[in-house]
């Protein structure tokens, strides 16, 4: 029996040498092939890339050779790259489509296709279920009439470097002259991945001081998931110590996630540096048209949208909505809780090197550290305090909670709730500004709760109320 090939909020993701094979991998570029051909019969060109992982390589190469067979032009990129520079670089080309063969911030175990459309952005739910119709059409016909024939070499091939003009945007983008007059020390961690020699050549171009760890390919990833998250981000303190940065940046595997950690070392939560960017750009730009965030992330976003007199836009968990924002310029920035963002006028995309260049601009401009200014920011319109956390369910746990989600709760472990929100999951709000929100896994028995409170102790007994509902 055939693997069934899912496209998730962010791709589709699996275990190489498990699911991702050549022959799942042959079956979803294949998908992909058709539906772009469907779209645009004569002419269409996919520009075909991939970060740092193992046989990345070899994955770009088949998917050229599949694209081919199916009368599509392959632009091919050669070196590792981020997914942000795909982005701009499939509507600068004015190519077709995006075929990206990473796995993100996932284990270095794992392997997976983005697929981005001509405008930029993540494939939207209604796209990814005609390639998945497509890869079901594939199938069929290789059971009744064998593979299809590879390329004769009739479609040629084009070739792309899109480093340059991703920087040029950024460039266009960031002040960093802000940055190079503010004798800011920036320490760089891209974590073995695509942004190796994106954020530090940038800043090193026009004079700022950049120190870069893990400056190197490693399939390996160091032996861990390349996550910019608090605990993987100790190679990056000390090279701040050893510099005295006054910030640590960080992105993921594909360059879409980032991490920030203030000159003190302390982890500054994305949910707290989307905040501060939207504040910052608000003060700096003059922005007013929006802001968007995810049903899971901080609500402390909501007060400042309130205190500047912005428009809030929650959307379902997924960077795709957001971008669709970003395309329409009904927002001057948008994020979401597991470290992605973007901005106005830039791609509809997450972008984790803008994030860090942004964070750099931020505090070289305000001449004060994040943790001063997030306490700033705080004391102006309170106090928010989120959380994230995974439970694992058993069968007969997820079954039984599954069931409990379908209803619409009055009461919450004693608590009366004020609120029910469906936008993605079971969202929660209560009278106190508090608020839970489920989400189950579509790929393993977890379910995802976020919570936030307004005090570290309300955040507390809200995360042990939060877990006694699953399991009671």
């Amino acid at each position: 029996m055939l693997t069934q090939i899912k496209f998730g909020t962010s791709g589709w993701r699996a275990v190489m040498a498990e699911e991702f094979t050549f022959a799942t991998v042959r079956r979803a570029v294949g998908g992909v092939a058709r539906y772009v051909a469907s779209q645009k019969p004569q002419g269409a060109r996919v520009i075909v890339g991939r970060d740092p992982r193992f046989l990345g390589e070899t994955f770009c190469s088949m998917a050229a050779e599949i694209l081919a067979a199916h009368g599509i032009t392959p632009v091919v990129v050669t070196e590792p790259a981020p997914t942000p520079a795909f982005a701009y670089a499939v509507v600068q080309t004015k190519a077709d489509g995006v075929i990206n063969f990473t796995a993100s911030h996932n284990p270095p175990q794992y392997n997976g296709i983005k697929f981005s459309m001509p405008d930029g952005c993540p494939a939207l739910p209604e796209v990814t279920k005609k390639i998945e119709t497509e890869i079901e059409a594939g199938d069929g016909a290789v059971a009744a009439m064998g593979a299809p024939a590879e390329s004769d070499g009739g479609v040629a091939k084009e070739s792309l470097d899109p480093k340059p003009g991703y920087l040029k945007r950024l460039r266009e983008t960031v002040d960093l002259d802000v940055i190079r007059k503010a004798n800011l020390q920036v320490c760089f961690d891209p974590m073995w991945g695509a942004a190796r020699g994106y954020s530090d050549d940038l800043l090193r171009d026009v004079g700022v001081k950049v120190a870069t760890v893990h400056d190197y390919r490693d399939v390996l990833f160091g032996g861990r998931a390349p996550e910019p998250d608090d605990h993987l981000l100790g190679d990056l303190r000390e090279e701040m110590r050893a510099t005295r940065a006054h910030i640590g940046i960080a992105t993921d595997g594909d360059a879409d996630r980032f991490g920030i950690v203030d000159a003190d070392g302390t982890f500054v939560q994305p949910n707290y540096v989307i905040a501060l960017l939207f504040d910052y750009l608000v003060e700096s730009r003059g922005w007013k048209n929006g802001v968007a965030k995810s049903v899971a992330t901080t609500n402390l976003i909501n007060a400042v949208a309130k205190a500047r007199g912005v428009e809030l836009y929650e959307t379902p968990v997924g960077f795709k909505y957001i971008g669709e924002l970003i395309m329409q310029d009904k927002i001057a920035i948008g994020g979401e809780e597991s470290a992605g963002l973007s901005i106005r006028h830039h791609v509809p995309e997450k972008d984790g090197v803008l994030a860090g260049l942004l964070c750099c601009e931020m505090v070289a401009r305000r001449g004060k550290s994040l943790g001063e200014q997030l306490k700033a920011l705080c004391n102006q319109v309170g106090s928010y305090h989120p959380r994230r956390e995974n439970f694992r369910l058993t069968a007969e746990v997820k079954e039984k909670f599954t069931e409990k989600l379908r209803f619409d709760p009055r009461e919450f472990c004693g608590r009366r709730v004020s609120e029910v929100v469906r936008r993605d999951g079971l969202k929660l709000l209560f009278e106190d500004g508090s608020w839970v929100c489920y989400r189950l896994s579509g790929t393993e028995p977890v379910v995802r709760v976020y919570s936030e409170a307004r005090s570290e102790q309300g955040l507390e007994m809200l995360s042990a109320a939060a877990r006694q509902w699953i399991f009671e």
